[in-house]
């Protein structure tokens, strides 16, 4: 049996943008290993970086339990993990010299140590996991305690440096298959009744994050997929309605936040989640993401509605089809829309993730997604710009031109890393523009079906008339000025050659409106 001490470096306190939202979720991925290296019989203690202040609660947690090995394992479910933001690798650089300094082996496993596992060894890992490393930790272990380069190597999965220094990375371990082996998240070693607080307090209502699945199979080539790459394994649905039974009984959310790449992929499945649920006595409200291809196959919508969806999440991306089709999406444009009409028809929300900046975009075709968000008018949006992550075509693509800063220091950053077809400054504009005629166009709905049923007149529907009135009184200064941003657009790549998707010659050049 080994002590270990079990943590991960988002601290969610270092995320100005997401401490001001105030929607913390536990971290599934450490969570995970504490639970699976618990059920192998070790002994386990955990250090919640999510609701810390700083590194030094680490150092707190060090000295209190004493560990043997010290294991920093990032949320791979959580999109802010796989971003590798510059602000956590500088924490899980502070956290593994801290560890190692008080005599620990330390290990850590996520996508940016996957990425980079020479720079985490150099600040202070012994072992950094390649991939998915649930299977590798408990195996790990013995290997540690042994303290040999050879029984190192008998370890798949992992990359260290070798008593000479030199970098070794054994060959890589297949993907566990069987998710409903795995225990279920050791949630009970988290603070649950503050993140219940929290939620209570700032939104009136407790979300908690369920993971079905692992990976995704699909080729969007901005993609990174350094954990399991184009593979995807799912849980069944009866092991997935046993995890929602007990977290009614023991947690008792009001909100699950399904964190899957894509939720429901495999023909059937959500079907059977739906009559379980039902069966079961199961149901709590969720929002996931889906595929808007996906979506269209049919009872797949009626059985999100069932099974207890509220908000559906597509990764819309783009109004322009030569964008997605650069992208490698393999989703068009008819089927958001369509997709977006079938939700609402079904009693569902929808929210897009959108994406600007991507090599060749012209403005042109940044007003056609703004065109597709006032068409659909989703619920809610999400804007970024495109950020090139290695291991993806598109990371190849703008290699050359990336300078020193790689990463974004946090998840309110958005600065264009390559030679996009706009400064960050414009992009940074830009995402002022969208959100002002996004949430200009939804007050605006919401007034004309006002007008049309005036006997539901509220109090909020009066504060939404002067939400609409200052949104809309912003949008013409923030046109002008983006229209400004635009006029000297820096180093821009232009259109893309036929290796990803533009034929460079009739790839029109950026316009203004």
């Amino acid at each position: 049996m080994t002590s270990v001490l079990v943590g991960q470096t988002y601290f969610l306190r270092f995320d100005p943008k997401l401490h001001a939202q105030m929607q913390p979720y536990p971290p599934l991925g450490s969570l995970y290993a504490a639970a699976i290296l618990r059920q192998a019989g070790h002994e386990i203690a955990f250090f919640d970086a999510m609701l810390a202040e700083s590194e030094s609660e680490w150092g707190a947690a060090l000295d209190r339990s004493r560990p043997a090995v010290a294991l920093l394992v990032e949320d791979n479910f959580n999109y802010l993990s796989k971003m590798c933001l510059l602000r956590m690798r500088e924490a899980g650089f502070a956290m593994s010299a801290m560890a190692r300094e008080r005599g620990c082996r330390v290990v850590v496993g996520g996508s940016d140590a996957t990425d980079h596992a020479a720079a985490y060894l150099d600040h202070g890992a012994h072992v950094v996991l390649i991939g998915d490393g649930d299977a590798t930790i408990v195996e790990l272990l013995p290997a540690l305690e042994a303290g040999t380069d050879e029984a190192l190597d008998s370890v798949a999965g992992i990359a260290f440096r070798r008593r000479d220094g030199t970098l070794h990375t054994t060959p890589r371990r297949p993907d566990i298959k069987d998710l409903d082996a795995i225990p279920f998240p050791a949630r009970d070693l988290v603070d649950l009744d503050r993140y219940r607080r929290i939620w209570q307090e700032r939104h009136g209502y407790v979300s908690l994050n369920v993971a079905t699945t692992r990976g995704c199979p699909f080729h969007c080539n901005w993609c990174a997929k350094p954990i399991w790459g184009q593979r995807y394994n799912v849980r069944s649905p009866e092991n997935v309605v046993a995890e929602l039974r007990w977290l009614k009984e023991h947690a008792r959310p009001d909100h699950i936040w399904f964190a899957d790449d894509i939720m429901g992929l495999k023909p059937g499945w959500l079907a059977r989640l739906a009559d379980l649920v039902a069966a079961q006595d199961a149901r709590i409200p969720f929002k996931c993401l889906g595929r808007a291809d996906l979506l269209l196959r049919a009872g797949d919508i009626e059985a999100l509605a069932r099974a207890g969806a509220s908000i559906v999440w597509i990764g819309a991306e783009s109004g322009s089809q030569r964008v997605l089709d650069a992208m490698d999406k393999g989703t068009r444009v008819e089927q958001i829309r369509e997709t977006a009409r079938r939700l609402r028809a079904a009693g569902l929300r929808v929210g897009f993730f959108l994406q600007f900046g991507y090599p060749g975009e012209t403005r042109e075709e940044i007003e056609q997604t703004i065109r597709l968000v006032k068409e659909c008018l989703p619920d809610d949006i999400g804007v970024s710009v495109s950020y090139p992550l290695p291991g993806t075509p598109f990371h190849a693509r703008v290699q050359e031109q990336l300078g020193e800063q790689q990463n974004w220091v946090d998840s309110d950053d958005l600065a264009m890393l390559y030679q996009g077809p706009f400064t960050t400054t414009y992009y940074r504009g830009l995402y002022d523009v969208v959100h002002a005629e996004f949430r200009s166009a939804r007050a605006a709905a919401e007034l004309r079906a006002l007008i049309r049923h005036p006997v539901r007149l509220r109090t909020g529907h009066l504060r939404r008339a002067g939400a609409w009135a200052w949104h809309r009184s912003r949008v013409p200064l923030l046109r002008r000025r983006l229209d400004r941003l635009a006029i000297s657009p820096g180093a821009g790549i232009g259109p893309l050659g036929p290796g990803l998707g533009y034929d460079a010659a009739s790839t029109p050049s950026p316009q203004a409106d």
